[in-house]
């Protein structure tokens, strides 16, 4: 989730701690000064959260990531991990905006293909499901994302909704809601993102690039884990163009 005072979003930088450069897919580099050092005098110790800090002309940008789950070793993914860490950012770090990146499945039936990048439009669970009058509706749970109409204009990014489960698979039932969301993108994390940062008052982008087709005929276990290299790529430098749309922007701009 890459947090900053002007903006934020969710991403990890390789390289030289001190100095790292941002590609944004066209010959230039976003140069800044980084450090990868953990929060560990804001964060409650123990946590396994990194945080990247650093500027970008008039950005201060953090970078968060949730880190690797302490007990399977594995990356902790899902809505519990991604509420936690939101939360603890902005009691932290205050942004003026959270821009969550990450992958997403997506809809052929919505015009959804691999490594497509799209911006929601607005956010709501799949799997939560409470058949109580009300509760029902606090179980989808449906949020407008932050509305960027420039920032879409400019980089000319597809937009749809996004719906979020702690499933990699779909099951019948998620199926039903995800189409009663009218969903052109389905992940792990949004959703909740959206939660805290509603309850917070900061506002929330998010942008996600599609690794598997989930109405296509591959597994999608398997068609994530054979796109996820390259459609990280194509993540990084629509994030990276977002970044510098953002520069020297109001909120209101955008």
């Amino acid at each position: 989730m890459v947090k900053t005072e002007k903006q934020s979003t969710s991403r990890q930088l390789e390289s030289d701690p001190k100095k790292r450069e941002l590609e944004d897919g066209k010959g230039k580099t976003f140069c800044g000064h980084w450090d990868d050092r953990k929060l560990a005098c804001k964060f409650p110790k123990g946590v396994p959260w990194v945080r990247y800090h650093g500027t970008y002309k008039d950005l201060n940008i953090n970078l968060i990531s949730p880190g690797k789950d302490p007990s399977s070793g594995v990356d902790s993914i899902g809505t519990i991990s991604a509420s936690l860490v939101t939360y603890a950012s902005i009691q932290a770090l205050k942004p003026d905006l959270i821009i969550n990146a990450g992958t997403a499945g997506g809809f052929k039936a919505k015009g959804a293909s691999i490594s497509d990048v799209f911006l929601a439009s607005e956010v709501a669970f799949h799997d939560r499901r409470i058949p109580i009058p009300v509760f029902d509706l606090y179980g989808v749970g449906l949020r407008p994302a932050f509305s960027t109409p420039n920032l879409v204009k400019e980089l000319n990014l597809k937009v749809g909704k996004l719906s979020t489960g702690d499933s990699l698979d779909m099951s019948q039932q998620d199926e039903a809601t995800i189409f009663a969301n009218d969903a052109t993108i389905k992940d792990m994390e949004g959703a909740a993102i959206a939660y805290v940062a509603d309850i917070l008052k900061v506002p929330a982008i998010f942008v996600k690039a599609v690794t598997d087709i989930v109405d296509g005929d591959k597994p999608t276990a398997e068609e994530f884990l054979q796109n996820l290299a390259t459609v990280t790529a194509a993540l990084d430098q629509t994030v990276c163009q977002v970044v510098e749309f953002m520069n020297g922007k109001c909120l209101s701009d955008l």
